[in-house]
């Protein structure tokens, strides 16, 4: 397998986009990052190869995100991480497009413990593909902005676009 990457701008600055590929199979998507993200990687790893054809649906389709074009993200996806935390990101496929959960309520989701609120953030928290899988979305048990790897600001602004809010 070879992992490839690129990167794109955006309105939460310039994205590093990677993926794997196997042979002549489809690429799958491991990472998308943005600038600063706590727990990514900000430039591209030892060994990786520029590959902007890839990774090309994959920004296809963030550019029509950020361009209101785009609700639902239709990519093949492989982040690396436990089979706990694949659950839990699986679950943030099901929050909608301008929609909202809490941690509890994402817990409860993948058939969690409310104790297990704190695993569930964790979970979250580590999250490789910030904006196609939406961790964004997830709040406070209050509907507080809390905790985002790439920054409080760039939830906001996430929520607020998925919301239709005049962003510029």
């Amino acid at each position: 397998m070879t992992t490839v990457f690129t990167t794109m701008d955006s309105p939460l600055g310039r994205l590093l986009l990677s993926g794997v590929v196997d042979g002549d199979g489809p690429l799958a998507l491991t990472a998308v990052t943005a600038p600063g993200q706590k727990g990514a990687l900000a430039e591209p790893g030892d060994g990786w190869l520029p590959d902007e054809e890839a990774l090309a649906p994959a920004v296809e389709q963030l550019t029509a995100y950020f361009a209101r074009e785009l609700t639902e993200f239709d990519l093949r996806l492989a982040p690396e991480g436990s089979a706990f935390r694949q659950r839990v990101w699986a679950a943030l496929d099901d929050v909608p497009y301008g929609g909202t959960i809490t941690y509890g309520g994402l817990g409860e989701a993948v058939g969690l413990s409310p104790r297990a609120v704190r695993a569930v953030g964790g979970a979250v928290g580590a999250n490789p593909l910030l904006i196609v899988r939406p961790c964004h979305r997830v709040m406070g048990a209050n509907g507080a902005l809390t905790g985002f790897a790439a920054g409080v600001d760039r939830k906001r602004w996430l929520l607020d676009h998925e919301r239709g809010a005049t962003l510029f």
